[in-house]
């Protein structure tokens, strides 16, 4: 049930390719019982985020909680090492490559880029000492909607915000935007740390074959932006089991792209100061306009359970939740 889109990330980071080489210690670790491989993850420690050690892109084909031990002792050591106050499980080197376990719904296929896992990896991190961290996704049927909001609330934003798509044309300027604008909107957000725009451009590149300029939405007010939103079809709905993304993923895209029925917000920021005055709600009109007919579900990204304003936007905004995912932290001074 499971699609790889990872493997091209940890390649790179494993080979120093990766623009995010430079700016955090990385230690790959690999457990084997005999011949058999048992478990391997990227043990990371970040220099923008240098409180946490990471146990990053774990995988475990088998259940040895040994195996996970002799990681917890090497992570450990590391993180004394290092200066590191806290070992994460889950977070792949920052929020935007992943975050959060699948803690339910293991035989359903998950949407592009959210973890999809064996229900027994929560209990390495269970039995370890680590607390979690719950977020939760929602989805949203689009069969029947006719609109978003009433035409008076359309009105109303759009006399404030105005919404436009990217300009692949200007592709470094406006992933410096996108930059910019979420390190603004996410400055005080749980594991998140300030990205730089080198490591934005590395990841839309391996995305900019799959993805159009409507794709990427900014939300201007008095023509300065003020927030984007980030949104896809969901590419999973495209893939094999086991497959990674590749070549043959944006061939099928351009050749079987209205085969795909739902597609994700997957991130969605405004800047300090216009948040709950209506520029979320313009976007989310936008991306309404640019896919109403053509497609038949919407899903979110995951929400972190004890963010309330945004829960309560969640409930709102959708039928039902969809997922559930889990975080783990260890903090090493208690």
């Amino acid at each position: 049930m499971r699609r790889d889109t990872l493997s091209g990330l940890v390649k790179d980071l494993l080979y120093g390719r990766s623009a995010l080489c430079g700016s955090a210690y990385l230690e790959p670790v690999l457990v084997k019982r005999k011949d058999e491989i048992l478990m391997c993850c990227i043990l990371a420690h970040a220099v923008r985020m240098p409180e946490y050690l990471q146990i990053s892109f774990l995988e475990s084909g088998v259940y040895s909680q040994e195996a996970f031990g002799l990681i917890m002792n090497r992570a450990e050591e590391l993180a004394r090492e290092r200066g590191a106050v806290k070992i994460s499980g889950s977070l792949n080197l920052h929020v935007n490559y992943g975050l959060g376990f699948l803690a339910g719904n293991y035989q359903k296929v998950q949407s592009f880029g959210l973890a999809h896992n064996e229900a027994y990896y929560h209990e390495y991190f269970e039995e370890n000492g680590f607390l979690p961290v719950e977020m939760i996704t929602y989805s949203r049927n689009m069969d029947t909607m006719q609109h978003l909001f009433d035409a008076r609330t359309v009105k109303k934003i759009q006399s404030n915000y105005q919404v436009r798509t990217s300009d692949f044309s200007k592709f470094e300027a406006e992933i410096a935007l996108y930059t910019r604008l979420n390190n603004e909107a996410f400055f005080d957000h749980p594991f998140y740390y300030p990205r730089k725009r080198e490591e934005d451009l590395e990841l839309f590149r391996d995305l900019k074959f799959l993805l159009k300029r409507s794709n990427l939405l900014f939300v201007m007010k008095n023509g300065i932006p003020v927030g984007f939103m980030l949104w896809y079809p969901d590419f999973c709905q495209l893939m094999k089991p086991g497959e990674t993304v590749g070549p043959a993923t944006v061939l099928r895209n351009r050749l079987l792209s209205k085969k795909i029925r739902s597609f994700k917000i997957v991130e969605m920021g405004v800047i300090p100061g216009e948040g709950g005055r209506g520029a979320a709600l313009a976007l989310l009109n936008a991306c309404f306009n640019l896919t109403k007919g053509k497609f038949d579900q919407a899903e979110s990204g995951w929400i972190l359970a004890d963010n309330f304003r945004s829960r309560n936007f969640g409930v709102k905004w959708g039928d039902e939740e969809s997922g559930h995912f889990k975080a783990y932290v260890k903090d090493m001074t208690k």
